[in-house]
């Protein structure tokens, strides 16, 4: 049996490193920005009352609250519950979700705090 040349065996060698990176870097997903969506409580409300996000992707709410009390940002839709001081802000990732109408509330002032993720 005859050995292979170093320089074949070296090339051989570069050529697989290079296709084996190759692979590696088609199975890697694309790195996207988490796209971020605000959401204001101001007076016991949301404003907006419904936020618009794109279906099967991963997103971040920014829910600043603008009143000195408390509220409870919740869902059971997409099963969410943070409270946010007064003055403060709070993040929530959300998704993925599927298209449909998603609702949340402030639990703290349910009569007035209602909003809705629209999923499309």
């Amino acid at each position: 049996m005859k050995i292979m040349s170093s320089r074949f065996a070296t090339l051989l060698f570069l050529a697989g490193t290079v296709l084996f990176g190759l692979g590696l870097m088609t199975a890697l997903p694309a790195t996207a920005e988490t796209p971020v969506f605000e959401i204001l409580i101001k007076d016991h409300k949301f404003e907006p009352t419904e936020v618009t996000i794109p279906a099967a992707t991963k997103v971040k709410l920014l829910v600043k609250n603008l009143d000195p009390t408390p509220e409870e940002f919740e869902s059971f839709d997409f099963n969410r519950e943070k409270i946010i001081a007064g003055g403060s802000q709070a993040v929530i990732f959300v998704g993925p979700l599927k298209p449909g109408r998603y609702n949340f509330f402030g639990e703290f002032n349910m009569e007035t705090a209602q909003g809705y993720l629209v999923v499309k």
